[in-house]
């Protein structure tokens, strides 16, 4: 047992989890100060708000980082609640990109893609360190940029190596029925799928792992596609805890972040709850197997919810909370 299922399951997770912050650091460090004026940028308006910080989010690979840094801003008084809305929003529309990327199943390309994406990152340093160290070449920042942005690739890479060791895991679990239970329980009530994505991405930090680990089942046939579509439902909810953990202590402002953030994803659930056979059917109808049905499921949740909570970002109350 150690050796067909906790091995590969805490390995590829390891991998995953450890290839997502190689590739948030980089991608932070490759946008550079440019974040924090697109950030700003983006409090102009709620729409400006979501285009701009989904645009972000899809970059960064990660909407925890975006709405950490939303709730320095709004410590600071750099934004209004009508500019938070919309930076909230387009986190959850920028962060299906992952899931989208990862249901193309591309993980043959995985460890090629890390063996070249090192090579390069470690030629460059070589390069600078033997030739273009030695003058004040224009190059220079160039350089910085492309290591930065191959060393995300390899965070990518190591992502896709991470899925594709814990798929492997599929068959032990069906024969150990270790989901006869839970499926039983699942089968009556959608919300215990809802209740173990929110449990797991709680405690794990990351949707796109939890989603990715549902997909991976799916996938191996280890979970039905209407349980892993309630469990891409709850891990939007669970998602919000970092968010809670970093306004902990924080301003009023600091906490409308947060708060925001969670009404948003438990409204949401709220109204997809009963709409999950729907969603199951349309989500497959739009995909060719059951991981592109998990990023398909996620991709429409999250877009859906944020486009009919778009015109409640423009309500006079926003205005009125921010002028007293």
């Amino acid at each position: 047992m150690l050796h067909s299922l906790w091995f590969p399951m805490l390995y590829g997770l390891a991998l995953f989890l450890f290839g997502m912050k190689v590739m948030e650091a980089a991608l932070q460090r490759w946008a550079g100060p440019r974040l924090h004026q697109w950030l700003h940028y983006a409090a102009a308006t709620p729409l400006k708000g979501m285009l701009t910080s989904a645009g972000l989010t899809a970059l960064l690979q990660s909407s925890t980082a975006v709405t950490v840094i939303t709730i320095g801003f709004a410590n600071a008084g750099l934004l209004g609640q009508a500019g938070i809305l919309g930076i909230i929003l387009g986190t959850n529309i920028g962060t299906t990109l992952t899931t989208e990327l990862i249901s193309l199943n591309i993980g043959a390309a995985a460890f090629p893609l890390l063996l070249l994406s090192l090579l390069i990152w470690a030629g460059s340093i070589i390069w600078n360190e033997m030739v273009l160290s030695r003058s004040s070449s224009p190059w220079l920042g160039r350089l910085e940029q492309l290591q930065f942005l191959c060393l995300a690739v390899a965070g990518f890479a190591m992502v896709l190596l991470g899925i594709t060791v814990m798929q492997s895991i599929g068959k032990p679990l069906q024969e150990m029925g270790v989901f006869a239970w839970f499926l039983e329980q699942a089968e009556r009530s959608s919300g215990w799928g809802i209740l173990a994505g929110a449990m797991l991405t709680a405690l794990m930090h990351s949707s796109a792992a939890v989603v990715a680990m549902t997909m991976s089942l799916c996938l191996s046939g280890a979970l039905p596609p209407e349980i892993g579509v309630a469990m891409v439902l709850g891990s939007n909810v669970g998602t919000c805890v970092t968010a809670i953990l970093a306004a902990a202590g924080s301003t009023p402002a600091g906490r409308f972040v947060a708060g925001s953030h969670l009404a948003l994803n438990i409204g949401g659930v709220i109204l997809f709850a009963p709409l999950l056979p729907l969603l199951t059917q349309v989500s497959g109808q739009l995909a060719g197997d059951p991981a592109g049905q998990i990023a398909h499921a996620q991709t429409i949740f999250n877009v859906v919810c944020s486009l009919l909570a778009l015109p409640l970002c423009y309500l006079p109350v926003w205005k009125k909370a921010a002028a007293s």
